[in-house]
């Protein structure tokens, strides 16, 4: 086989594949000139069937390429022309059409189209539907189809059917015209949606199912979400009831960014009570008493339908006593009457109230009762700061934790009281017009203060128990609500204490002895150091100005050292009389002679110098030779003769006296 043949059987091979395309997607057309092309190429082809039957069926492939596709044959008949051979000089020679009569064709077919672009939404008609497929023709070349699957929720679908669809592709790599109904469907709904969220039109949707927080509502085939406080303005107690209803809804809020859209059917409702509800609103007056529905119960009070517009019922209005729960007073769908307590027109809020049907219970009162009278009630809240007793119903008084112990540790109220516990107190006081009472429990035992003298007389010794420190002292307790102090320089008569707990411990036992009262204040004052006799009257006879002891450097301080003498006793030594008679300084722990500089009773201080004890020695000698010059001196100025030498001789021999004195 000759090259030019191969090549003319690879043209014939990508030509007879082009008619097999192009008679798969062709289309008939409906138009007259359709038609008319039609009949000039069915008698072209008539004609040319005096050729070899191979030559007919290349030239009508030639043809129908050569038009780009003004013509459909039927693609049965191409598909028995195709032939392993195809004469492309044959079919060139024998032209049926000129550039000119080819582009006229071409702009009539081309004209029979409508335009239509990819991502495009349109309408088409369903014009075939099988188990697996719909075709549907949008007046394009050729039609599409799209799987059955995108129908289900139209069980109804026919031929003839009008149906939106979404162009994905003009033309697939098989030619195939590519459509979506469901994406078209999502695509015109999100438009509608829009819609009607700017224009306020209300909607059909069908509930789909329930979800946290409400339902799945099916509008437009979008799911949306109805919050379950947009169901109805009453509260919905079942919510499984509204599954499968079709309502209206007004579209409140869409994000297109996460696909959200959000309704109410509440919406709705209230639009057409709001006439009614400005009706009821301009009828009302504060202390009106009118007729309503338990429409709700929560923890903080009941709504009541007042026919068409709700008002509140706080908890603190619907008894003068205490309420847990409102349920404790109203149930569900009772008719009740209740007051207008206020209510604001703009807002559409009504208070009401039902405690104030009746009297307060504060105005049926016992008027025989007066402070410093006993009585009996309940625990009905308990506080850190105290606890509420109800004397009856809507009347209670305050029982403050300060007044349930004479104790001056104030606790909390859990720790003497709980809820539902009775008890018998005294009026303290009591205020009829602010309707307040407070009540006293210690009062109704004896006041441990009011012989605190004849208990505890001054300089009587006890053992006490240690409650807490401070800063300045230890307070002890003597007994239940009487409590005294020990003074942290009463502590010890020798040791300095920086703070008690260098002392003692918290409940540990101290010996005490009394030694002040101050009745009107409350107060006693201890003394622990003071059970023993004060040594410092001894140390005042014992550490007399100059006498010396042996000591024991024991603490090193930047000003000096803390030395121990005799009889554990503790005495200062300044930094400057630390040195010893080889210039160096006394070190820790080293035994020493040591000489009392300084004494004060009063102030509990010693200070003692090591210096002194060995440079006192010296100093006094030498203030004796300073004396016995004096002296000499003194006596050759009042004699009266004049200076001779025979005086030259004795002050000389005064001088050689001195001299001696020093060696």
């Amino acid at each position: 086989m000759s090259k030019k043949q191969e090549d003319n059987n690879k043209k014939e091979d990508v030509e007879v594949n082009s008619v097999k395309k192009t008679s798969k997607s062709t289309k008939k057309s409906k138009t007259k000139k359709d038609i008319e092309a039609q009949e000039a190429t069915a008698k072209e082809v008539v004609e040319a069937e005096e050729a070899s039957a191979e030559e007919v069926v290349e030239a009508q492939e030639a043809t129908a390429e050569e038009i780009v596709e003004a013509q459909e044959a039927p693609a049965e008949e191409v598909v028995e022309a195709q032939k392993e051979e195809f004469n492309w000089d044959s079919i060139l020679k024998n032209e049926l059409y000129s550039d000119k009569e080819r582009s006229e064709l071409i702009n009539t077919y081309s004209e029979t189209l409508p335009v239509v672009e990819s991502k495009q939404v349109i309408d088409g008609v369903v014009v075939a539907i099988s188990d697996r497929e719909v075709i549907v023709d949008i007046n394009f070349k050729s039609d599409g189809v799209i799987s059955s699957s995108e129908f289900k929720y139209n069980e109804e679908l026919k031929v003839g059917d009008t149906v939106e669809v979404l162009v994905e592709k003009q033309e697939d790599k098989n030619g195939q015209l590519i459509l979506s109904h469901r994406r078209a469907r999502v695509l015109r709904a999100w438009e509608k949606v829009n819609a009607a969220l700017e224009t306020g039109e209300v909607v059909n949707g069908q509930i789909k199912s329930r979800t946290k927080g409400g339902m799945i509502v099916d509008v437009f085939g979008i799911e949306c979400f109805l919050p379950g406080s947009q169901i109805d303005v009453k509260p919905i107690r079942d919510y499984d009831e509204y599954v499968g209803r079709k309502m209206e809804f007004k579209i409140v809020k869409v994000n297109e960014s996460f696909r959200n859209v959000v309704v109410s059917h509440k919406a709705l409702i209230e639009a057409d009570l709001a006439v009614q509800t400005k009706e009821i609103m301009s009828k009302l007056e504060k202390g009106q008493v009118i007729e309503g529905t338990v429409k709700n119960i929560t923890s903080y009070g009941v709504f009541v339908d007042l026919g068409g517009i709700d008002g509140l019922i706080h908890i603190t209005d619907l008894s003068w006593g205490r309420v847990s729960h409102p349920e404790e007073i109203v149930s569900l769908d009772e008719t009740i009457n209740v007051v207008i307590l206020d209510f604001d027109e703009g807002k559409s809020r009504i208070q009401l109230g039902l405690k104030q049907l009746g009297s307060h219970p504060w105005q049926e009162l016992d008027e025989k009762l007066q402070v410093g009278d006993n009585v009996k009630g309940k625990v009905v809240v308990v506080a850190d700061y105290g606890v509420f007793v109800e004397l009856q119903a809507g009347v209670e008084a305050l029982l403050h934790v300060s007044e349930m112990s004479w104790s001056t540790h104030l606790r909390s109220a859990n720790d003497f009281f709980s809820k539902g516990d009775t008890l018998e107190a005294k009026i303290l006081t009591l205020d009829r017009e602010q309707r307040k009472m407070s009540l006293g429990l210690k009062q109704m035992l004896p006041d441990p203060w009011g012989d605190i003298e004849t208990k505890y007389p001054i300089n009587s010794k006890l053992s006490v128990k240690v409650r807490n420190f401070t800063n300045f002292g230890i307070f002890v307790e003597l007994e239940e609500g009487v409590d005294g102090l020990v003074h942290i320089s009463d502590l010890s008569w020798h040791k300095k204490i920086k703070h008690p707990a260098e002392f003692t411990k918290v409940d540990a036992s101290l010996d005490v002895i009394v030694l002040d009262i101050d009745k009107n204040n409350r107060k006693i004052s201890l003394g622990h150091k003071q059970i023993e006799e004060n040594p410092w009257d001894k140390h005042e006879k014992l550490y007399t100005l100059g006498s010396e002891f042996e000591g024991i450097v024991t603490e090193e301080y930047d000003k000096g050292s803390l030395v121990l003498l005799n009889d554990n006793v503790e005495a200062f030594a300044p930094k400057r009389h630390l040195e010893k008679e080889d210039g160096s300084l006394v070190i820790l722990n080293e035994k020493l002679k040591f000489k009392v500089i300084e004494f004060s009773k009063e102030n509990k201080k010693i200070l003692v110098s090591h210096t002194a004890s060995f440079k006192d020695e010296l100093l006094a000698a030498s203030k004796k030779r300073a004396s016995k010059t004096k002296s000499a001196v003194k006596e050759i100025q009042d004699s009266q003769q004049q200076s001779t030498l025979g005086d030259l001789d004795s002050l000389s021999s005064l001088k050689d006296d001195l001299e001696n004195e020093k060696k």
